[in-house]
């Protein structure tokens, strides 16, 4: 449906759209293009004025027109819809830094909470969680210039999932893509291995990631791992290690026993539902008992630190379906627990399935709501805790993503990648490598091409590039 929107001032153009994207996320939002305006915002010297038929709110504008703009809208679409959405106006993919920066600058957890519900109308829950996420992030962030993190990214995929937008193209029909990718990323691998000898930098952790690491063959998949282990784990004395395994049709023993060869410390195993029916509609060639078989295996072969996630607002599943990943998982104790709320990204065939309503809806605000209250069940009843969170943009619900794990069980590179407080290479396809300027509180990023077949192309050009914005911080 088409919502079109009188706004007197076009400047602040984006700033209403992000308010009115969060109570109708599936519709095309205008502005100024018919006489029958269906809202009108009018900014005037002292107030700003919304309107709705009958329906009229105005709100004074106080130090920051913006803020207030915001929380006139949000307040007047929350008394229209009924709907409520506990972060408020915040829209920010990291609302623990507002949390930290507060207790850095001396603040009583009060008055932070205060500060998120003056400013952004949020709520106590979630400024409270900010505030517990921030504590926790604060005893692990120590800041050191020498110190950096390793992603490295896997372009490939088993098949790709409905909802994805991430660099993971379909393993079967790109077989001819794979090798020429493998003998780029280790080019890359390599030489920026010899970089980190030449600076003298330490690495604190390693993630592999993607796209899927466990989607090429056995053969491929170990080969690889020589190459990361030679380069960033053999003879470091690193502090984790992580191998995002993902998907339970990709994960073999064979696989699994390179991971221990070469000390692998923590893996996902991300059934991401346990129900078939939704499995099979998101594009996923495995079951929920395949997920259960793996993630046995991995107990059975001594993995100690497993990861797993589920997503909330996945197409066809309420809180019934949720209860149920919630029980299954239970039964499988993982030590960490990634819940994601899902995230209409424009770029997945999810997102073109919403908008051109084809059968797939967005269950109602409050049943959100509760599903995500399963989540914290699941987690409480497991003895995890809250140690990371981060929210994106068209997310269901409005809500957030957020990492829960056993103590000791933490993911480090996961912080670290939140808090931007450490540079981290990447490598692979549509990896984006962020360089962190501690004395100057800034951050640059550089981010290699995302087609495979430009990567490997240009695999040259991408590692003269990092190496040139790395230099600018190790001279």
């Amino acid at each position: 449906m088409k919502i079109n929107i009188g706004l007197n001032d076009l400047k602040y153009r984006y700033d209403v759209y992000q308010m009115f994207n969060l109570y109708f996320p599936l519709d095309e939002l205008k502005f100024n293009e018919e006489e029958d305006l269906d809202f009108e915002v009018t900014i005037k010297e002292e107030v700003i004025t919304f309107k709705k038929g009958d329906f009229t709110f105005e709100e004074k504008i106080e130090e920051n027109l913006k803020d207030s703009l915001k929380k006139c809208i949000f307040k007047s679409l929350k008394e229209i819809t009924k709907d409520e959405y506990p972060w408020g106006t915040l829209v920010g993919i990291r609302p623990s830094k507002i949390a930290l920066k507060g207790l850095e600058e001396g603040k009583s957890e009060e008055e932070i909470i205060k500060s998120f519900k003056d400013k952004h109308l949020a709520s106590r829950e979630k400024a409270e969680l900010c505030i517990e996420v921030a504590k926790f992030e604060k005893n692990f962030i120590k800041p050191k210039k020498g110190k950096i993190a390793i992603y490295v990214g896997m372009a490939f995929c088993p098949t790709r999932c409905l909802y994805c937008s991430f660099a993971s193209n379909p393993i079967g029909g790109n077989k001819k893509l794979v090798t020429p990718y493998l003998e780029a990323l280790t080019f890359e691998i390599k030489a920026i291995k010899d970089y980190i000898d030449k600076k003298g930098l330490e690495i604190e952790s390693v993630y592999f990631g993607g796209g899927t690491p466990t989607a090429v063959s056995n053969e491929e998949f170990q080969s690889l791992m020589v190459s990361i282990n030679d380069a960033f784990v053999k003879n470091r004395n690193l502090d984790e290690f992580t191998v995002e395994c993902g998907r339970p049709d990709s994960i073999t023993r064979e696989k699994l026993l390179t991971m221990k060869e070469f000390n692998v410390t923590r893996i996902s195993i991300n059934p991401q539902t346990m129900n078939d029916d939704t499995l099979k509609l998101i594009g996923r060639n495995h079951t929920a008992e395949d997920a259960v078989e793996k993630f046995n295996l991995a107990r059975e072969l001594g993995f100690d630190d497993i990861n797993m996630d589920m997503i909330i607002g996945l197409p066809g599943e309420g809180l019934k379906e949720a209860k149920k990943t919630a029980e299954e998982i239970k039964k499988l104790n993982p030590d960490s627990l990634t819940v994601h709320g899902l995230s209409l990204k424009r770029g997945s065939r999810l997102y073109e399935n919403f908008i051109l309503k084809k059968g797939l809806g967005i269950k109602s605000q409050e049943e959100i709501a509760k599903m995500y209250e399963e989540s914290k069940k699941l987690a409480k009843d497991l003895g995890l805790k809250p140690y990371y969170m981060y929210r994106q943009k068209n997310m269901v619900g409005n809500m957030e993503n957020l990492g829960y794990s056993k103590e000791g069980k933490e993911c480090l590179y996961n912080m670290q990648m939140i808090e931007d407080k450490q540079t981290i290479i990447a490598l692979g396809a549509d990896a984006v490598s962020k360089v962190v300027f501690l004395e100057e509180n800034r951050l640059e990023r550089f981010p290699n091409v995302k087609d495979v077949r430009e990567y490997v192309n240009r695999i040259e050009e991408m590692v003269e590039g990092k190496i040139k914005l790395l230099d600018t911080l190790y001279k």
